[in-house]
């Protein structure tokens, strides 16, 4: 298991285009990623499970991969965050 923690920074927080590239790029790996939000937890495969967390600016979450291309996993969607000033 490879986790990292984050701090969103986007002020409108985590909405609908990031999720949704978060989500593009999560599909593309056979790990379990999940994002983790004050112990509520979202696959991040689903954009809907995403949403639904109601990430908000400055909140801190929990980016978890599980499974064999986990490292990778972690990296990209990192970078993914990074990319579209999530984080």
């Amino acid at each position: 298991m490879k986790s990292i923690q984050v701090k969103i920074i986007d002020p409108i927080g985590l909405h609908a285009r990031p999720a949704s590239k978060i989500t593009s790029e999560a599909t593309k790996y056979k790990s379990d990623i999940k994002i983790v939000l004050d112990g509520r937890e979202a696959n991040a495969k689903s954009l809907i499970n995403l949403m639904a967390l109601g990430v908000k600016s400055n909140n801190k979450v929990e980016l978890i991969a599980k499974g064999l291309d986990e490292a990778n996993a972690i990296v990209a969607i990192e970078k993914v965050m990074r990319d579209n000033k999530l984080i």
